[in-house]
């Protein structure tokens, strides 16, 4: 396995429960500042109206527990693909195509969870990779009988105390689902778990289910921490200027970037 791949194991998926990061003691995690709540009491994602905005990105310095690969109950075909695609660097999220869920959150510049109560709404808004957004319907609805199938699927969203709970499905193919390249059907569903500590904290959690790819659940956490930033302009490969970047005389991926995926 290529040490990115190592380190994306490392950094990204995980198993069991998040401890404090070393060097930041219970006592400092104690006086933490609350997570900001509206005039109901219901924890925000993101700060107060007229509050500087910000963005969650994910914390790469805690030493969370290494993803164990032989964990996860792979189908056959599922593990043969996940193999080849150890072989070689061409992640379409890193070929500026949007991807859903977890993948969402593993850019180094994060993203902005934005909630709109007026439309029932929450959005999360890439930084990195496709500079695209996600939409999350929070009115209560079902998920259509006629979805089509997309990177970013469809999500319908409800709050369970202060975590929010986000359900989704309708993805198609053309996207891993986090670094490491776990292959994924159209059949996957995913549920997701948000749940802000603090002001500068949030738990994240995932569970994929998959029963064409896999014989058991894939289940992974990470935390983001807020930083108050607010979005800024990021162009991915814009217009294919350089693509004599993407693909070399044998048609091989140079670098990060590759004209060759879908």
């Amino acid at each position: 396995m290529n040490l990115y791949l190592q380190a994306s194991l490392c950094c990204a998926l995980t198993i069991g429960l998040l401890a404090v990061p070393p060097g930041i003691s219970a006592v400092h995690a104690a006086e933490s500042v609350p997570a900001p709540r509206d005039a109901n009491g219901k924890v925000l994602i993101a700060n107060m109206p007229g509050e500087p905005v910000g963005l969650w990105v994910t914390d790469y310095s805690t030493r969370i527990p290494f993803f164990k690969i032989e964990d996860i109950k792979f189908k056959p075909w599922a593990k043969g693909l996940y193999d080849a695609r150890q072989a070689h660097d061409l992640e379409p999220h890193a070929r500026c195509k949007a991807s859903g869920a977890i993948r969402q959150f593993l850019t180094p510049y994060g993203v902005e969870i934005l909630e709109v109560p007026e439309l029932q709404q929450v959005f999360i808004f890439d930084l990195g990779g496709p500079h695209s957004w996600r939409t999350i319907y929070m009115d209560g609805r079902s998920h259509p009988d006629d979805l089509e199938a997309s990177n970013y699927g469809y999500s319908i969203g409800r709050w369970q105390g202060d975590t929010l709970v986000v359900e989704s499905r309708g993805y198609n193919t053309s996207f891993w689902f986090e670094r490491a390249g776990l292959p994924h059907t159209e059949s996957v569903q995913i549920t997701e778990y948000f749940t802000r500590r603090d002001k500068n904290t949030m738990d994240y959690r995932f569970v994929m289910n998959d029963p064409l790819a896999y014989d058991a659940p894939v289940e992974g956490q990470l935390r983001m921490n807020w930083r108050e930033e607010e979005l800024f302009e990021y162009v991915c490969q814009q217009s294919n200027y350089a693509p004599e970047l993407m693909v070399g005389d044998d048609i091989d991926a140079i670098g990060r970037s590759s004209a060759i995926v879908p």
